[in-house]
């Protein structure tokens, strides 16, 4: 299997000058992309810009950002054709890496908009190398930016950053850095959501487990879904009591602890989140926890509580 580490810029609609196409309201303009093999070695690279049809003046900000100008993309590749020839130079057998979450769902989008072949008809698993250098060199939670993981890392830095192939080289660099054993911890892409019940994603890893539900109307409607309520030990597969009931600080993201008596206390989180055709759809992940960090989640309720009493 080949790691396909991938990063875009796009542009954007200018306030006041170009109205958003909701459909795509970040165009792709740079692609940029490098190939490692299985021991995480470079073995070729991609780099193309891409020739915009959609927003025709560059955002001030991205283009101070990332050093492009509309002159620079003229002579770009229509995105159907750079996309093509994208998907040809990956081949067959390989997972995508990007730096956070963001870039795969809006690759998606944009060969959605284009009327293209979706990359997948189910969600799609990716490496989030973010997320992994937290978990291999930081406390698992903290997001860091790129150039913070270069520098913790001593990588040099010999490409400017902010443009599709540097900052693609950069994570590459990044990811042959983690330990094997960080990428189990892999990540699933949304843009594509499980159509019916059972195709939802139930997933276990190394200390918590994750589930993806299909599309519901509403945040009620999910709710009121067992599949998504229920409380199962992940690692005896029993349902469970709860000790603390279902509640919400917010109103989408929801709480609740339950007792295996085999393996203990087990929080699991409800996050209520919005699809693209405004329907939403939940991601509940469950983790066993001491006795101190529920104290906490009671302590969380309770807050909750008195504030709606007053």
């Amino acid at each position: 299997m080949n790691y396909i580490v991938l990063d875009l810029e796009w542009n954007q609609s200018n306030t006041g000058k170009e109205q958003e196409v909701k459909e795509i309201p970040f165009e792709i303009i740079d692609i940029g992309a490098v190939k490692l093999d299985k021991q995480r070695k470079v073995t070729d690279v991609y780099n193309q810009l891409v020739k915009p049809t959609v927003y025709e003046q560059m955002h001030l900000i991205t283009g101070n950002l990332i050093h492009l100008h509309m002159k620079d993309l003229e002579n770009g590749k229509p995105f159907t054709e750079a996309m093509e020839l994208f998907l040809s130079w990956c081949g067959e057998n390989f997972i995508f890496c990007t730096w956070g979450p963001l870039d795969l769902y809006e690759l998606q989008r944009n060969m959605h908009y284009y009327q293209m072949e979706p990359l997948s008809d189910k969600p799609i698993r990716f490496l989030d190398v973010q997320k992994l250098f937290s978990i291999a060199y930081e406390d698992k939670k903290s997001r860091r930016s790129l150039e913070y993981a270069i520098d913790h890392l001593k990588i040099e830095k010999d490409v400017p950053f902010h443009r599709a192939y540097s900052d693609a080289h950069y994570t590459a660099e990044i990811l042959s850095l983690i330990d094997e054993s960080v990428l189990e911890n892999y990540s699933i892409d949304t843009y594509i959501l499980p159509k019916t019940r059972q195709d939802e994603v139930h997933v276990m890893f190394h200390d918590y487990m994750k589930y993806i539900s299909r599309e519901f109307p509403d945040k009620q409607k999910a709710m009121e879904d067992k599949e998504v309520t229920s409380t199962k030990c992940y690692l005896c597969r029993r349902n469970i009591r709860k000790k603390i009931r279902w509640f919400t600080p917010n109103g989408k993201h929801y709480y609740s602890i339950s007792l295996c008596p085999v393996h203990g206390y087990m929080k699991s989180k409800i996050r209520i989140r919005k699809s693209g055709n405004d329907k939403v759809y939940v991601v509940k992940t469950s983790k066993f926890i001491s006795k101190e960090e529920c104290k906490k989640i009671l302590q969380k309720k309770e807050k909750t509580m008195d504030s709606d009493l007053t």
